[in-house]
């Protein structure tokens, strides 16, 4: 069984939570407070040295870290993934996207705006953080206009990366109203079957 360390607000683990419910995979669900330094002790930064969740334990022992290499693993054979050359590097597009023009603005002002205080100088980083966030999201809206998926008209682990903060971004202050393509997205993600919200809890035993 895989065991996941995690810690439940994070959008970045509930890309793997999610993608393992719809799989249908059991796991235990290890959870860690990283706003108490959880991460940064020497067992857990035995497993994973840059001492960030998730972090996914294989049946074998093994460690795998960085939450989109994760999705990619565990996709790897199934619907959630294309077989397709072209697909499969358009997904990674999207995922790479998403850690490098979508996760450091949405993301980061979401987490600045619940987990810091008042007083924290980071909160001087968020206007900056906002404007680039949107221009995330035009980009998304733009690519959802004539799409209802985000590659090849099918729910894949691009989305699964996307929708993570996406649907949350409003704890960070986003108004996502001006983006309806994004909206019906949301919604249809949503529906998927097997769908677990960001706070999901695996009961115990799978």
């Amino acid at each position: 069984m895989f065991t996941l360390y995690d810690f439940l607000d994070s959008g970045n683990g509930h890309k793997v939570r999610l993608l393992l419910a719809q799989l249908g995979h059991a796991y235990e669900l290890v959870e860690l407070d990283i706003m108490q330094g959880a991460t940064r002790t020497p067992e857990f930064l035995a497993r994973n040295p840059n001492g960030r969740i998730p972090t996914l334990q294989l049946d074998d022992g093994t460690f795998l870290a960085e939450s989109g290499a994760i999705l990619w693993y565990l996709a790897e054979g199934t619907p959630f993934l294309p077989s397709e050359r072209l697909a499969r590097a358009q997904v990674l597009q999207w995922m790479f996207f998403e850690q490098y023009s979508h996760e450091p603005y949405i993301a980061t002002t979401r987490f600045i705006i619940r987990h810091l205080p008042e007083d924290s100088p980071r909160r001087a980083e968020i206007p900056d953080r906002m404007k680039r966030g949107y221009d995330a999201l035009a980009v998304m809206e733009k690519h959802l206009a004539t799409r209802r998926f985000f590659v090849g008209e099918r729910y894949t682990i691009a989305d699964i990366a996307l929708y993570a903060y996406t649907h949350v971004a409003d704890q960070g202050r986003f108004d996502l109203s001006g983006y309806p393509n994004v909206l019906t997205w949301l919604g249809r993600v949503k529906d998927q079957p097997k769908y677990v919200p960001i706070t999901y809890r695996q009961p115990a035993g799978g």
